[in-house]
C-alpha cells in the first residue's frame, strides 16, 4: 500500500500532554515524510482560533480537519480553500446551551474563526490554559456575539451521564469525548472520518493511500476510515481496539516509530 497522505490529531498525538510541545523526533519524521512528497494534514477537535501549539510543523501542513470535521480546508501558499463546513442547527444550539445552564456547566461556543465561553466557570481555564496550554481564549467575549452566526461546535463541560441524557434530544448532532471533563458536539455530518473523506475527495486521494493517527474518542472515526489507522500508545483502549496498529506513546517517539514500521521513513522502530 502506497501512503500519500498522513492525518494527525494534535493533543496527545502530535503534542505531548506533559510538555505541550511536539518532540524533535516527530518534527524530523514529518520533515522526512514531506520531503518524499507525502501530504500532511491536521485532524483536530480544536477550532482554528486555538490551534496554537503546532508552529514547529506549520510549514509542512497541506490542510486541516478542525472542530472534529465541522470545518475542513486546504492551506497552501498562504491561501485557505474551504472543503466543507457543517454548522449545528440553531434550535439545537439553544437546547444544548439551555441544558448546560440548568446543570450550571460552561460551554465553549465555536464559530468559524472565533470562540467564546457561555456560562463561564473556572474549570474552563483549568482545562484549556493550565491543562492544554491554550492561552488565547478571551473569557470576557460575549457568547451572544457568536450566536448570530453559524456555530460549528459546542463543547459543554458535562459528565458522561449528562451527555447520555442530552444527545437523544438533539437529533442533528453527534458527540465525541476525548477529555473526561467535556465532550465536543458537532453536526451529525461532521466527524474526523467524514473530514478525511472530504479532504481525500478534494485532493484526489484514494482512501487506501491515507494513514491517520490519534489517541482520543473523537479519533475513532478517522482511524476506522483511513487506509491505515494508528493508535498512540497513550490512546484510550476504545481507540486501540479499532486501530490497525498501535505505536508507542506520544512521549516515546510514537509517530516516528509508526512511520518507520510502515516503511514511510527510514530508521529503526521501537514497538509498543
Amino acid at each position: 500500500m502506497m501512503i500519500k497522505a498522513l492525518f494527525f490529531d494534535i493533543d496527545g498525538t502530535l503534542v505531548s500532554f506533559r510538555t505541550h510541545t511536539i518532540s524533535q523526533s516527530t518534527i524530523d519524521a514529518l520533515t522526512e515524510a514531506k520531503a518524499k512528497g507525502i501530504n500532511i494534514y491536521i485532524s483536530t477537535g480544536r477550532p482554528v482560533s486555538i490551534i496554537t501549539n503546532i508552529g514547529a510543523i506549520s510549514h509542512l501542513i497541506d490542510g486541516y480537519i478542525t472542530a472534529n470535521g465541522a470545518f475542513c480546508f486546504i492551506n497552501r501558499d498562504e491561501e485557505r480553500k474551504v472543503v466543507c463546513c457543517h454548522d449545528i442547527p440553531m434550535p439545537e444550539v439553544r437546547q444544548i446551551l439551555d441544558a448546560a445552564l440548568r446543570w450550571e456547566r460552561p460551554v465553549v461556543v465555536v464559530g468559524i474563526d472565533d470562540i467564546a465561553i457561555y456560562n463561564y466557570k473556572d474549570i474552563v481555564d483549568k482545562v484549556f490554559r493550565k491543562g492544554l496550554g491554550v492561552n488565547t481564549i478571551d473569557y470576557d467575549k460575549p457568547a451572544e456575539e457568536l450566536l448570530a452566526n453559524p456555530i460549528l461546535q459546542l463543547t459543554p463541560f458535562i459528565s458522561e451521564a449528562q451527555e447520555a441524557e442530552l444527545m437523544p434530544k438533539v437529533k442533528h448532532c453527534i458527540s465525541g469525548r476525548w477529555c473526561d471533563d467535556f465532550t465536543d458536539i458537532t453536526h451529525v455530518k461532521a466527524d474526523k472520518g467524514q473530514g478525511l473523506l472530504a479532504i481525500a475527495a478534494h485532493e484526489g486521494l484514494a482512501i487506501s493511500e491515507t494513514m491517520a493517527f490519534g489517541d482520543g474518542g473523537n479519533d475513532i472515526s478517522i482511524i476506522r476510515q483511513a487506509g491505515i489507522g494508528v493508535a498512540m500508545g497513550n490512546a484510550r483502549e476504545s481507540v486501540k481496539s479499532v486501530a490497525d496498529d498501535v505505536t508507542t506513546s506520544v512521549d516515546d517517539d510514537g509517530i516516528r516509530n509508526a512511520l518507520i514500521a510502515h516503511g514511510i521513513i527510514k530508521g529503526d522502530a521501537k514497538k509498543a
